[in-house]
């Protein structure tokens, strides 16, 4: 939640000069009141946009909620479901982050699902159950297909906005876990599948990062605010 019209314009114009030259995917995620902003800002560039979070259900009384449709009708592409903050700080389960990615997809958008284990939850050694498990309830809800046509993002909770970072050994080896896990439904499915990294992602970190064969890019938080450090950042994972 950062962010004002000025101070957005000054980032996309200089993300949007930036990028000409970098050969990636690149994807801004913005607090919902931005959306116009980016659709003006982004359209006709190769920069796609989506929103941060989205409601599991398609219309109704919802008041303050924001439906798949009404994203759609931004021009979004990518919304973020089950993110970290999202699930610690307003209690969204598995369930209801199953609901909303399949909630996405029907909407056309291309979910991206975020999953992560706490610190309390890796020093107890239950990373790769708490990550499983979550994975586990979109396959139950949505299906193996459904994978297909979404990202995935692993964010350790404990290095999101801490300054500490993921090793790139401790990073692959739960991007594996998850291609495996994939994998016992569908090779294709698993080895098509983008899966990125969010964890503290700083330029100075990301090309050791990015050179794990299952890390694919980065879900960048902080570092996104700062136009040379997104930059460089595209710039590793191209």
């Amino acid at each position: 939640m950062h962010g004002n019209l000025r101070q957005n314009a000054d980032l996309l114009d200089r993300i949007k000069a930036g990028v000409a030259s970098i050969g990636c995917d690149v994807a801004v995620c913005a607090p919902f009141p931005y959306l116009g902003q980016l659709q003006a800002s982004l359209a006709g560039t190769s920069i796609a946009w989506g929103a941060q979070s989205v409601c599991e259900y398609s219309e109704g009384a919802f008041t303050g909620e924001v439906s798949a449709a009404m994203l759609a009708d931004f021009g979004c592409r990518y919304v973020l479901v089950g993110h970290s903050e999202r699930r610690g700080l307003y209690g969204e389960t598995d369930a209801v982050v199953a609901a909303k990615f399949k909630a996405a997809q029907m909407a056309g958008l291309v979910p991206i699902l975020c999953v992560g284990e706490t610190l309390v939850e890796r020093q107890s050694g239950n990373t790769a159950s708490v990550v499983a498990r979550q994975l586990s309830a979109v396959l139950e809800a949505c299906g193996i297909d459904a994978i297909a046509r979404a990202v995935v993002a692993y964010e350790p909770v404990w290095a999101i906005g801490t300054g500490v970072t993921a090793s790139p050994e401790q990073a692959q080896e739960v991007h594996a876990a998850i291609r495996r896990q994939l994998s016992e439904r569908d090779v294709a499915v698993a080895s098509g599948v983008s899966v990125l990294y969010g964890g503290s992602v700083k330029p100075q970190n990301a090309v050791e990062l990015f050179a794990q064969p299952d890390i694919d890019g980065g879900l960048i938080g902080g570092a996104a605010l700062v136009a040379d450090d997104f930059l460089a950042i595209c710039q590793a994972a191209s």
